[in-house]
């Protein structure tokens, strides 16, 4: 902790949990989701900074964890003071039950970051190392579980200058197989195709669905079985050649070093907002990096505020060689008063300080909610619930 006579002490935490709807439903093996909440955290250091984050708020614990143990922790903290931070968090019991603080963490996490940022007059990725790369391509994500809409979707976004698509297969084991065909079809065979099964088969399903999609040529096949069978990835990398990337397996910087210990990925998919902070992706990162292991960026339905801190990582991690995810074009509205503009599937990395972004207030205001909307369950068949491993 430093003195509350720095510049740099947070002297007031204030959030917003918000929710913002989809252009039209997304549809995976999981659930249907109508939109995205999210937690918008502000915090104002004692020289007057005001720094800014925001968060994936999937589920009820979310605003919880935040307002009971992570903003009284915030106060009297320098911005500058993120990794006694994050482990502040885990020493208070956390450390038993990391996937239900890193959510809560990262909102605040970011906004120390953004202040920090400002108070220096550099952008975050000048704190990380320097921009490695100031072009971001992003991939074109393709939520349709029918194979034509899927199609007609993959062929709107290549019309647009995408390069690289990413489809959610693992609904059932007939439309794996349909909804790869009819994009790689749409798309021709050189642009990268990914797969995400969002842990939906077994083993023996895994092997035999990946024989069967040889011909599609997959760039990786993302998360192919349950999160916590890392024994059963680095099999399955050994059978087969198409690359097995994970992703729910990858929250917090311990799971990322069993995956590159266990060799059990070709691509790690990483998430500020799952591994608790900027901090702890750029360490996880650089733990893939001496692997030898590419990774990307998961998306979980980023608004301007986490598009923005998914550029600066982008821009700072040198093994960050592929496209990111994003969902941001779903979204209706935006919560920074100039939003990002996609050209041809790519995003310049902002270069103002901090996040290099300005939020809009008066729209969070308006934009609040008091519960988490349309996480995982589909309304519209009731008694349904996702099963990992489904087949």
């Amino acid at each position: 902790m430093t003195s509350a006579a720095s510049p740099l002490t947070i002297v007031n935490v204030r959030h917003w949990l918000i929710y913002i709807p989809f252009e039209h439903p997304i549809v995976w093996g999981s659930g249907k989701r109508l939109g995205s909440t999210r937690l918008v955290v502000e915090v104002t250091t004692a020289g007057g900074v005001k720094g800014y984050g925001e968060t994936i708020s999937l589920l009820d614990f979310v605003p919880a964890v935040f307002e009971k143990v992570v903003a009284p922790l915030l106060i009297g903290r320098s911005v500058s003071d993120v990794e006694r931070f994050h482990r502040h968090v885990l020493g208070a019991g956390y450390y038993h039950h990391q996937r239900a603080a890193v959510m809560a963490m990262a909102a605040a996490e970011m906004a120390m970051w953004d202040a920090l940022g400002r108070h220096a007059g550099l952008p975050l990725h000048a704190l990380w190392g320097g921009a490695y790369r100031t072009d971001i391509e992003l991939s074109a994500y393709l939520f349709v579980a029918d194979p034509q809409g899927c199609a007609d979707m993959a062929a709107r976004f290549l019309d647009q200058g995408y390069t690289t698509f990413k489809l959610k297969i693992g609904h059932d084991l007939a439309s794996d197989l349909s909804l790869v065909e009819a994009v790689r079809r749409t798309i021709g065979d050189d642009p990268p195709l990914r797969a995400d099964v969002n842990g939906a088969w077994t083993p023996g399903t895994a092997r035999r669905q990946l024989d069967r999609l040889k011909a599609y040529d997959l760039a990786y096949i993302e998360q192919p079985l349950v999160l916590d069978d890392l024994i059963g990835h680095a099999e399955l990398r050994k059978v087969q050649t198409v690359p097995v990337a994970l992703d729910e397996s990858a929250y917090t910087l311990n799971d990322v070093g069993n995956i590159v210990r266990m060799g059990a990925a070709d691509v790690i998919l990483l998430d500020p907002h799952e591994q608790g902070g900027l901090w702890q992706c750029l360490k996880a990162a650089a733990i893939a990096e001496a692997a030898g292991l590419p990774v990307t960026l998961h998306s979980g339905g980023e608004l301007g505020l986490s598009q923005a801190a998914y550029l600066h990582l982008a821009a700072a991690i040198p093994n960050m060689s592929i496209a990111i995810d994003t969902e941001y074009y779903y979204h209706t509205v935006d919560i920074i008063k100039d939003p990002h503009e996609i050209k041809a599937g790519r995003l310049p990395v902002p270069t103002g300080p901090g996040l290099g972004v300005t939020p809009d207030i008066d729209r969070l205001d308006s934009l609040r909610t008091t519960k988490v909307i349309g996480a995982y369950l589909d309304a519209d068949r009731p008694g349904w619930f996702a099963e990992k491993p489904k087949y």
